[in-house]
């Protein structure tokens, strides 16, 4: 990586303002200055701003975070608080969720700065699983399982939903696993079938299950047998 694209990342300002920091004489790299902006940087160097060592990043990130009620898959948002206030990282701000959660709903997100891994879960053709805990304000029906199975038709869609897999757990709670991602789409369906959404906790993103020792708004980095499992099908 270029030394300036480095230091813009790093510090958050223009080339222009970067290129008069190097003049100055305040970027180190391996204790010796740098003013050569066009510097290729290697990973095993130490940079250093004003005598501040700065961190290298180096290959894509992937996390889970066990997302709590009340905050937003959106890494800036001017009103909301966002699930970055938990992710304690260097230049967190580059990560993006891959699959957003809604305010009021709870469980496993994945935050990654890997555009094309990301991409393998949330774009439609891939068909991702995802698995959620429903709490529901009324009993489930006995045959709203074998109509999910079939797909059912969303307000507002041309389309019903694809096959998708219920079980009933209690009469007001269930695991319902989807292959898809529309818009507030497991609300939507228990809707259909004249039932309301009380509780929202998703569980699992392909074969990546939320790990039980996170409690809310905690967070590790992936293993690799996780990041792997996310492929695109064959």
């Amino acid at each position: 990586m270029r030394l300036d694209k480095f230091l813009c990342q790093q510090l958050g300002i223009s080339r222009n303002l970067i290129t008069r920091e190097f003049r100055a004489g305040r970027v180190t790299v391996d204790d010796k200055v740098i003013k050569s902006a066009s510097y290729k940087l290697s990973p095993e160097e130490v940079v250093a701003y004003e005598g501040n060592i700065l961190k290298q990043i180096i290959g894509p990130r992937y996390y889970m975070l066990h997302k709590p009620e009340g905050y937003i898959c959106s890494t800036d948002d001017p009103t909301h608080p966002t699930i970055l206030y938990f992710i304690d990282e260097p230049m967190a701000e580059k990560l993006h969720s891959a699959g957003r959660l809604d305010m009021d709903t709870t469980g496993l997100v994945l935050l990654t700065d890997d555009g094309q891994w990301s991409h393998r879960i949330t774009a439609p053709k891939h068909h991702c699983e995802k698995t959620y805990l429903v709490s529901l304000d009324s009993p489930i029906a006995d045959n709203v399982a074998n109509k999910f199975a079939e797909g059912v038709m969303l307000n507002g869609e041309k389309q019903p939903t694809r096959p998708a897999t219920l079980e009933i757990l209690e009469p007001t709670r269930v695991r319902l696993t989807i292959s898809e991602g529309r818009y507030h789409q497991v609300k939507r369906m228990f809707a259909a079938v004249g039932n309301h959404v009380v509780g929202l906790h998703r569980e699992r993103i392909g074969s990546i299950m939320l790990d039980d020792e996170l409690a809310p708004g905690e967070y590790r980095p992936l293993t690799e047998d996780e990041i792997n499992s996310i492929h695109i099908p064959s």
